[in-house]
């Protein structure tokens, strides 16, 4: 069924009763020309614009649990482009373009919401490296807007401007920046790519590789051996693992990134807000919620869970700018498995397997990356050729020292 005001009000005068499945449910077949490991945001916008862009239709998306049941429900949704470097700049620009007509392409509501980005600083020296990202933000034809103290006061007069301990002396502004509903960005994807033909198995992990005279040609699952042409990587904190079952090593670290969300309190935050002397981001979700996270915990780990002390650096940021929200309560924590990339960038390249091509490394950037991450995912597995914007995201940057040395916030130490 396709959504529309009618769809809406026949369903809704029927009660409700009515509504057919979002996606079909489908055994895996033998054989299939692109196989995506990876029922995220980035697998299933792979497998959507694989089919859409490039006519590749008998592609199977294989998830080991259930659709949106890993980093993608586990993130604070913020969409953005405001980066500096060449390579990330024009890479995010067209994942915001792409987030600005997602719910046209998907025929979903994403609950996208342009509220705006702010990134405060606290610093002369701050404020000068603002002021350069803004600009190159300019020159790419980005919005940007560079806001002093009486500018940001108008904008939020909640801060605590007159007694913290790092003074807020203004901001950068991305107004085309804001939030996403993550698990709607889920279904939505899921949903387009099964109109099109794309079978989406969940319950399904992958368990190894098929190979032929050294050329990947299929996968061993949970359920059977199923073969491929292709075989695409988009398993976010778990890419280290299942690269393992093919015998490589990425330079890739896991670890877990957590995420808050507090009792509902009243209308509050205009936009997303993040502090520019701690690493402390926020935003209000439409339930009156505060959504927001910090660093990462500091142990490689698996776990879908953090720990104590870094629930308490990300509080004390919260603090540091917003003193008021000391009395509201948190009702809920959960963690996400971050592929941490040594230099703080995304990996989308042809691995040294034939047949088997990787998207990882995401770092913080993963959710707001996911409409640009899957077409330029799925240009390079239907041409074997990397698409323009994700020619500096090769795997061997690292030999070559051809690194994106932006705050990515990497598994090295000096980087956070």
């Amino acid at each position: 069924m396709r959504y529309s005001i009618l769809s809406l009000a026949r369903g809704a005068l029927a009660g409700h009763r009515n509504w057919p499945r979002a996606w079909r449910d489908p055994s895996p077949k033998r054989r299939y020309d692109v196989v995506v490991i990876g029922g995220g945001g980035h697998g299933l916008a792979t497998a959507f614009y694989l089919a859409r862009e490039f006519g590749i239709r008998n592609v199977a998306v294989l998830e080991k649990g259930w659709i949106g049941s890993g980093n993608a429900g586990r993130n604070t949704t913020i969409i953005r482009s405001n980066y500096l470097l060449p390579g990330n700049i024009g890479f995010y620009e067209l994942s915001m373009k792409l987030w600005e007509r997602i719910e046209q392409d998907l025929n979903y509501n994403a609950m996208v919401s342009q509220r705006g980005v702010i990134n405060l600083y606290h610093s002369d020296g701050q404020r000068d490296a603002f002021a350069r990202r803004g600009n190159a933000m300019r020159i790419n034809g980005i919005d940007a807007e560079l806001l002093d103290l009486a500018a940001l006061r108008k904008m939020l007069p909640f801060l605590n401007y007159d007694h913290a301990r790092f003074p807020v002396m203004g901001g950068l502004l991305q107004r085309r920046g804001g939030t996403a509903r993550h698990d709607a960005v889920v279904w939505g994807y899921a949903r387009a790519a099964d109109r099109l033909g794309v079978d989406i198995i969940q319950n399904c992990e992958v368990t190894g590789f098929v190979r032929e005279n050294g050329r990947i040609t299929g996968v061993e699952t949970t359920r059977g051996e199923i073969g491929a042409a292709k075989v695409g990587m988009a398993v976010a904190g778990n890419s280290s693992r299942v690269a393992a079952m093919a015998g490589m090593k990425l330079p890739i670290e896991s670890h877990v990134l957590q995420a808050f969300v507090s009792e509902a309190i009243k209308p509050l935050l205009p936009g997303v807000l993040t502090f520019g002397a701690g690493h402390f981001y926020v935003s209000q979700s439409d339930k009156g919620g505060l959504v927001f996270g910090g660093d990462i915990d500091g142990y490689n780990s698996y776990a879908q869970r953090g720990n104590m002390p870094v629930m308490e650096d990300v509080c004390e940021g919260g603090m540091a700018i917003m003193p008021m929200i000391g009395r509201v309560r948190l009702l809920r924590q959960w963690g996400g498995i971050m592929d941490m990339s040594m230099d703080g960038s995304p990996i989308i390249d042809r691995t040294p397997l034939d047949g088997l091509y990787l998207n990882a490394g995401w770092c913080y950037g993963g959710f707001k990356a996911t409409p640009a991450s899957g077409l330029v995912f799925a240009h390079l597995m239907a041409r074997d050729e990397t698409h323009p914007e994700a020619r500096r995201f090769r795997l061997d940057r690292f030999r070559r020292g051809a690194m994106i040395d932006e705050k990515g916030q990497g598994a090295q130490p000096n980087l956070h």
